[in-house]
């Protein structure tokens, strides 16, 4: 899922070729990517674009006339930018089409089930349906990111990825602020001392400053093409079984539902393995403390690299 960094570049993007131009039309390969009635879809037509804004995940287009056009691309949405107006929707990943006086913006979605959504918005203020409560990490001070990180009793990795507490992290983005702050993701918020806190306030406002910076010199003046919550160079998400670049030590991952904890058991866990359901299962309650035994109790049981994926926690 495009988290903060990705989204920062995407709007960085479309000011550049989109601010004060004129909306043709939008075309819609899916019927059901468009979530509201009213306004209508011609009720844009003709408008020009005046702004920009990230309200969590959401990008929000501001157009004449107290007008918005918000689109979450959740897990797999992505935008595609063409010079030329009026590019045919490819096929069954073209959710919608935004036609312009100097080209057209594609959404897409490849995956089969389709989430991406479009709301068309009358009036500022019902925007705020998109608004979680969560605090915006890169301009928060240390005060206000103490409050909501204290203000429930969850897991770092919950606390992190929630947006009613912190707007615009994802799963990707909160492994490597925990591993940076050498924070174990299961660490409870109400056992975190003052110390702690503050690595992970630095933590995250130095994670999400550089990957922001990183993805924007990616792009360069070009449209971002390459939005993934895998990239080269990061410390933990995505990179099972491969070297911490710290310690050298592989990363760990517990799998639930649909998404992973990615951590280096030794910088964030004092060497301690956290149990993963589907590894545990096959072990019948014989759970290494170590990576060493883990090692071990792979050989004696014959255990794959990678466990099962998809079972609940």
């Amino acid at each position: 899922m495009p988290e903060l960094p990705d989204i920062a570049a995407y709007i960085d993007a479309l000011q550049a070729r989109i601010l004060g131009k004129r909306l043709l039309g939008i075309r819609l390969g899916n019927p059901f990517i468009l979530r509201t009635v009213s306004p209508a879809v011609s009720e844009l037509t003709g408008k020009r674009v005046i702004g920009f804004q990230r309200i969590g995940k959401v990008i929000v287009f501001a157009l004449e006339g107290d007008l918005y056009l918000a689109i979450h691309l959740m897990i797999s949405g992505r935008f595609r930018w063409k010079d030329e107006t009026g590019n045919k929707l490819p096929g069954k990943m073209g959710l919608a089409a935004f036609d312009f006086e100097n080209g057209t913006l594609t959404l897409t979605e490849a995956s089969t089930k389709k989430r991406a959504a479009l709301h068309l918005i009358r009036g500022a203020e019902n925007l705020d349906h998109f608004r979680r409560g969560g605090l915006e990490p890169l301009i928060a001070e240390m005060g206000a990111f103490q409050e909501a990180l204290l203000c429930e009793n969850h897991t770092l990795k919950r606390s992190l990825t929630d947006p009613r507490l912190f707007s615009g992290i994802g799963n990707a983005y909160s492994d490597e602020i925990l591993h940076r702050a050498k924070l174990s993701p299961v660490k409870l918020t109400s056992r975190m001392s003052a110390e702690e806190i503050e690595r992970l306030y630095h933590s995250t406002q130095s994670v999400l400053t550089e990957w922001t910076d990183r993805i924007r010199d990616e792009a360069g003046e070009g449209f971002p093409t390459h939005v993934t919550a895998f990239r080269e160079g990061m410390a933990a998400h995505g990179r099972y079984g491969k070297p911490c670049p710290t310690c050298g030590s592989p990363i760990q991952r517990i799998v639930y539902a649909e998404n992973e904890a990615n951590y280096c058991a030794t910088c964030q866990t004092d060497g301690k393995l956290l149990a993963d359901r589907s590894l545990s299962r096959l072990m019948k309650g014989d759970w290494p403390r170590t990576i060493n035994e883990l090692e071990e109790r792979r050989q004696r049981h014959s255990l794959p690299l990678e466990p099962e994926k998809g079972l609940q926690k």
